[in-house]
């Protein structure tokens, strides 16, 4: 039986599509003595695999503000949001960009017709937004720790007139977090992706000028909304009643005061019922979740399994943990890659006897390099933080990906 706790309707229902051929390939290199670098391409799952259960609890940010182009630019992609009466054509000379592949990349055709506020993902990078293309500061959106500084500085200093003393205030630049990127695949709906995202229906089409019925076409990008966090806290959290004091079993309950009681409480409210035994506490199960120690493999972490394995859909397990909580090699053997995908997604590969490989993502603070020898239960990496603090973990056999259940009980 699973010693880690299995849950459902934790963790977004979105496939992993790329990573059976993206790891089948890398297993092909690997068998050949890894000769060939190993490009892992996981968009859309683990660089996108942030949460967005507070997003309806919370106010929704509104969409950024393009610049004069209509192009809004985050660190890993940028769109470009049309205007009224804008064609493929239209939007694709606007950015700088090449037509038919603008028109092959958002499954549209050239001559099509888009709706005003209607955003289109850019296939490939364009000039960044910058003061002169009517945007607050330069390149792209960063989150509010990271804004640079110098950038915002030297804005302002080309910005100076060449005589004269002037003041310039420095440009206030768009910060906010990078929204996750959904394709839309055949059969989804409106209503199916707000529903895998938790986000209202609603505020999709507004992030992405819908129509008023909503539809969606297959091989379009939608932005999914994100949480307002400036907004204030709503007034339900700010009147949630005080937690009510829990006593043991057997000690008996303090009496209620009744409605009708004129007079002060007695000083001395000792429960009447005579105080029993302490009770023995309930065990930490977190502490007590551990694999077979005769299994071949261990778990490279103690956590809750969010997603289980479902060969061409899932190719591993998805185990979430606390931020900062050590990954750990499943079983002795060489590191044969340390790679990442085209998110940066970091990507730990071990090549084990018997022609198997172990492959560990979404994990930060590497500690091996390749070539390295680990043994069973070696520390390689850290849990991320944030929303994405689970590892991806895989057990391959050759060229297929196998279900790891087995070799870890």
């Amino acid at each position: 039986m699973r010693d880690i706790e299995m849950t459902a309707a934790t963790y977004p229902t979105r496939t992993i599509r790329r990573t059976r051929w993206l790891l089948a390939g890398a297993a092909l290199g690997l068998a050949a003595g890894c000769q060939q670098p190993l490009d892992f391409d996981l968009r859309g799952n683990f660089g996108e695999a942030m949460s967005t259960s507070e997003a309806a609890q919370q106010a929704v940010a509104p969409r950024p503000q393009p610049d004069n182009r209509g192009v809004i630019s985050y660190p890993g992609y940028q769109v470009a949001v049309a205007e009224r009466g804008d064609t493929v054509v239209e939007v694709a000379n606007r950015t700088g960009t090449d037509p038919a592949s603008l028109a092959r990349y958002n499954g549209l055709q050239i001559g099509d017709r888009l709706r005003a506020g209607e955003v289109i993902a850019l296939p490939n990078r364009v000039a960044e937004p910058s003061p002169a293309t009517g945007a607050l500061g330069t390149g792209p959106i960063q989150p509010p720790s990271q804004v640079d500084i110098t950038t915002l500085a030297g804005d302002a200093i080309d910005r100076a007139q060449p005589t004269g003393v002037q003041s310039n205030e420095l440009p206030q630049a768009q910060t906010g977090v990078e929204p996750v990127r959904h394709k839309v695949q055949r059969g989804e709906t409106a209503y199916s992706i707000a529903r895998l995202y938790n986000v209202s229906v609603r505020s999709l089409a507004d992030w992405n000028g819908l129509g008023r019925d909503f539809a969606v076409r297959e091989g379009q990008y939608l932005l999914i909304p994100v949480p307002d966090t400036s907004a204030p806290a709503t007034a339900t959290a700010a009147a949630a009643p005080a937690v009510a004091t829990t006593t043991q079993p057997g000690t008996g309950s303090p009496t209620p005061t009744p409605p009708s009681a004129s007079q002060p409480l007695p000083q001395d409210t000792t429960p009447a019922a005579a105080p029993a035994a302490a009770a023995t506490p309930a065990p930490d199960l977190g502490t007590t979740q551990s694999g077979n120690a005769n299994a071949r493999m261990g778990y490279p972490v103690q956590g809750t399994i969010i997603r289980d394995y479902a060969k061409g859909k899932n190719d591993g397990i998805d185990i979430q943990a606390s931020a900062g909580s050590a990954v750990k090699a499943a079983s002795a053997g060489t590191v044969a890659a340390i790679t990442s995908d085209a998110d940066q997604v970091p990507i730990v590969v071990v090549k084990h006897p018997d022609n198997l490989l172990t492959v560990y993502a979404n994990i930060e603070g590497i500690q091996v390099k390749k070539g390295d020898s680990v043994s069973r239960g070696q520390s390689i990496g850290k849990i991320r933080g944030g929303n994405a603090n689970y590892v991806h973990f895989e057990v391959r056999k050759g060229f297929e990906s196998v279900d790891p259940t087995p070799y870890l009980n």
